[in-house]
């Protein structure tokens, strides 16, 4: 059985993160030493093969990075500290491992969304891939093909879907950010059903506005002129990102739009013919809306931390949005996934399967495609390390009851 449900006291967590968390800019991973030296020849002799874990490659990245690219990947809101908490919060959960169990075979298979995947990673939507890699999003595509993993492609794609959709030579899951004007929101979903999109999932965990200090104190240390890609330094995706090429854009002013209500749900819904999913659930009020509404799927998301300072892990609300769904619809996490381990808990807690976000980008930074297939191989690799000791031979076998909260 579970023991001590229910997170460490906040109390304690305040105290852990203000002694472990670093700033996001910093670039150092938040657990070990990390593989990037102070010289970058000694960094750059290095290949993705001999990186040892998920987090090296951040260091990794920051080395090879102009400033405000990595700290557009890095950033947060406010103190960062959601973004640390993602992955700190896994740090509670202990794994209770069983002895007497046949694990000599071993098989991670899992069915999602009619669909049979050899393992439960799929790399979540990351926009602007180019300022992280010339070859963008085409190479993660490829790094997709590659170990046979679904792929999810932002609507701030730096590639043309259809670009994308050839290299990945499998149907994609399509992102999508609504925009204030119907008609544009429209446009985007005609475009990836007709691309092939099996699944539409449309993000409601970005709220206007929000406080990047991290990202600013980046670009302040940028001393490159950056206006042939950000022309008159607007940042807008509507005005450069390729999924809106010939779409009218000039009634936009909002991405997303403020009016993301239950009618703009059910709205949407009728809109969609493929799969219609939507990420950022993270209460199970939300949840239970979203059900009313027709949805497919929910991913448990934050955004990465990216949009909101809550100091709510997705780990830690997993369990509500799982109770809630009621195993009527299948239930994603992102965020703060590194290890092995980490993809262990989520699917214990009831997650469907898990998105790898940020650190697709650090592999592709670090060592593009290649780079992006070292990251999902050690993660498949330590998650099938874990399932060996804990005595799980497949994916089924993994409940709650190998968990237990840390005491500490």
């Amino acid at each position: 059985m579970m023991q001590n449900q229910g997170f460490p006291c906040r109390a304690r967590r305040r105290l852990l993160k203000s002694l472990a968390a670093a700033p996001a800019l910093l670039g150092v991973p938040r657990l070990g030493f990390g593989l990037a030296s102070t010289d970058p020849a000694a960094d750059a002799a290095v290949t993705a093969d001999q990186v040892l874990s998920v987090a090296d490659f951040e260091a990794l990245a920051r080395a090879r990075l102009p400033p405000a690219h990595f700290g557009y990947l890095a950033t947060g809101v406010d103190d960062d500290r959601t973004v640390f908490l993602n992955h700190e919060a896994y740090s509670h959960i202990e794994i209770r491992s069983r002895r007497f169990v046949d694990v000599s075979r071993l098989d991670t298979r899992c069915r999602v969304l009619d669909s049979v995947w050899k393992q439960p990673i799929y790399f979540s939507a990351v926009s602007s891939m180019r300022a992280f890699h010339p070859e963008a999003e085409v190479a993660v595509a490829r790094a997709a093909a590659s170990r046979e993993i679904q792929m999810m492609l932002s609507t701030g794609s730096s590639c043309a879907l259809e670009e994308v959709v050839a290299a990945r030579t499998a149907p994609l899951w399509q992102q999508l950010y609504a925009t204030d004007d119907w008609h544009v929101t429209e446009a985007i979903v005609r475009r990836a059903e007709k691309a092939g999109c099996t699944a539409i999932f449309l993000t409601v965990d970005s709220p206007p506005g929000r406080n990047s200090e991290t990202l600013l104190r980046a670009m302040r240390r940028d001393g490159r002129d950056c206006t042939q890609c950000h022309v008159g330094g607007s940042h807008d995706m509507w005005r450069k990102a390729p999924m809106f090429a010939g779409i009218d854009v000039s009634r936009v002013t909002q991405l997303p739009p403020t009016n993301l209500s239950v009618d703009f749900l059910e709205r949407l819904r009728k809109l969609v013919t493929v799969k219609f999913l939507v990420k950022g659930v993270v209460t199970a009020e939300d949840a239970a809306q979203a059900m009313r509404a027709g949805v497919d799927g929910i991913v448990v998301s934050n955004h990465g931390g990216r949009q909101e300072e809550t100091l709510r892990s997705t780990i830690e609300c997993l369990p509500e949005i799982v109770t809630a769904v009621g195993g009527r619809i299948p239930v994603f996490i992102d965020g703060g996934i590194r290890r092995g381990t980490d993809i262990f808990k989520a699917l214990a807690l009831g997650a469907t399967a898990v998105g790898i976000g940020r650190p697709q980008a650090w592999g592709l930074a670090a060592f593009g495609q290649a780079g992006v297939e070292a990251v999902s191989d050690i993660l498949a690799r330590e998650l099938r390390t874990i399932m060996r000791q804990a005595g799980t031979p497949d994916l089924k076998s993994i409940d709650k009851n190998h968990l237990a909260w840390s005491k500490f």
